[in-house]
C-alpha cells in the first residue's frame, strides 16, 4: 500500500490541514507545511508575531489508548529540534525567537473534530 492510500497517512494529513486552519484563525501565519530536512520533517512552521512556531500535529480517531500529544516523547523532541535548527540556519533566521508547539486533533468517525493547541509544549533538546 502506498503512503497516499494508507488510511493513517490520510488521517494525519487531514489533521494537519485542520490544525493549520485552526492556528490561522488564531492569528498565526503559515510559513511552510510538510517541510523535509535532511534530519527530519516539520509538519507546520508558523509565525506568531516575530516568533517562529514549529508545530507537531498528532491526529487520532479517539483517546482510547492515549492523548495524541503524549506521542511526542524525548526522541521525537530531539528529532524536531534538529530539524528546526536546520530550518532556522538555512533560512538565515538565526537569533529569531522560536518555540515548539503541539496540536492534538481528535477526528472521530462522526461529529466535530476536537483540536487542542499546546504552545511552547517543550523546550529544544540537544
Amino acid at each position: 500500500m502506498s503512503p497516499d492510500n494508507d488510511p493513517r497517512h490520510e488521517l494525519g494529513r487531514e489533521g494537519e490541514r485542520l490544525a493549520e486552519h485552526f492556528l490561522r484563525r488564531h492569528g498565526l501565519k503559515t510559513v511552510t507545511r510538510h517541510f523535509a530536512t535532511p534530519v527530519g520533517e516539520l509538519d507546520l512552521v508558523m509565525r506568531d508575531g516575530d516568533t517562529v512556531a514549529f508545530v507537531e500535529v498528532k491526529t487520532r480517531r479517539d483517546r482510547r489508548h492515549a492523548d495524541p500529544e503524549d506521542a511526542v516523547g524525548r526522541d521525537k523532541q530531539r528529532r524536531l529540534t534538529r530539524a528546526a535548527r536546520w530550518f532556522i540556519h538555512h533560512r538565515g533566521w538565526d537569533g529569531r525567537p522560536c518555540r515548539f508547539d503541539i496540536v492534538s486533533v481528535i477526528l472521530p468517525g462522526t461529529g466535530e473534530a476536537e483540536i487542542e493547541h499546546f504552545p511552547g509544549a517543550f523546550s529544544p533538546t540537544r
